[in-house]
């Protein structure tokens, strides 16, 4: 993503300031300069409102393990992807940490009546439509203020994997749809959610090869998720698995490769009890063939055929399936 604002010395000098102030104070609540102050653990987050994100976690973990295919058709190979804890920020607190230009896409969640937003720096989306055009995985450096046809283009096909592997991700807690109702390119214009309204910020990196590792971000307005803030503090686990396209190919092969049993009906005559009892060594038993004969697979009656030869060995030809 965009690098994040930098303090001015200015501020560098008034927060080291601030902070040793505090600290003459000694530990506990105190006052600084006339004004009631209480001490705070930079680096931490209060989620006391909202649990640990366990399961927000877990969701985003399963999430790089299925996304990885959607770089697939650009990249020409899978990227290892990883996520970072998710993170309790107001919108216009993101906002500001970010430059105006970006690959903005907001996506409907109608189960719960809100909306998600995928934020992807516009220096990936070129390196993402050069690599898909044959080019390396490295992009332009100068500074822009739009994309291009091509790039709008690259953009829609990766929202939309990265949506689809979204889904899936989120399908063992619980079953969310997430489709593209707008796409913008300046975050000062974005209609996603109030200024002062506090967001889920989840961000991952995008690791390539010879390169600094891509970011990209997921936001998920807080208030949406509060209906299902039980579920994403709970730790277990449904019992619903990731479907495996190896799994399914492999097992597909195997089934394919079965041995069965193939035999061929020439007729199908009717006897008495007394004459089958009276048969004999030698006896012959006079029988009518029709010019069509059955074949079974396994005992059970699959084909119609004729009877004929081939290369001097006695074979049948297929004339039409049967009804099971």
């Amino acid at each position: 993503m965009a690098k994040p604002t930098k303090l001015s010395s200015t501020e560098v000098a008034a927060l080291v300031g601030g902070l040793i102030g505090m600290n003459a104070e000694g530990p506990g609540d105190g006052v600084l300069n006339g004004v009631p102050v209480r001490p705070y653990a930079f680096g931490s987050n209060d989620l006391s409102g909202f649990g640990d994100y366990h399961g927000l976690r877990m969701i985003n973990e399963r999430f790089c393990r299925i996304a990885r295919a959607a770089f697939l058709p650009m990249l020409q190979f899978q990227p290892r992807l990883s996520c970072f804890p998710p993170e309790l920020r107001s919108f216009d607190d993101y906002r500001n940490s970010q430059d105006n230009f970006l690959s903005l896409t907001i996506s409907a969640t109608d189960e719960l009546r809100g909306s998600q937003l995928m934020v992807i720096s516009p220096s990936f989306i070129s390196l993402l439509t050069n690599a898909y055009f044959g080019g390396g995985i490295d992009g332009p450096t100068h500074a822009r203020t739009e994309f291009t046809a091509t790039e709008h283009r690259v953009i829609e096909l990766v929202s939309d994997r990265l949506n689809a592997a979204l889904q899936l991700a989120w399908r063992d807690l619980t079953r969310l749809s997430f489709n593209v109702t707008s796409r913008e390119e300046n975050m000062q214009f974005v209609a996603f959610a109030d200024s002062d309204e506090m967001i889920v910020n989840c961000s991952f990196m995008v690791q390539l090869p010879g390169q600094e590792p891509a970011n990209f971000d997921i936001l998920y307005p807080l208030q949406m998720l509060k209906p299902i803030a039980t579920l994403l503090r709970s730790r277990m686990q449904s019992d619903q698995l990731t479907e495996d396209q190896t799994w399914r190919d492999r097992m597909e092969q195997a089934v394919m490769h079965i041995p069965l049993g193939v035999s061929v009906r020439l007729c199908q005559p009717q006897i008495p009890l007394s004459r089958l009892m009276s048969l004999a060594d030698g006896e012959v038993w006079p029988v009518t063939l029709t010019g069509a004969v059955e074949v079974l697979v396994e005992n059970q009656t699959m084909f119609e055929a004729q009877p004929g030869e081939q290369a001097g060995h006695s074979a049948v030809s297929i004339t039409r399936r049967l009804a099971a």
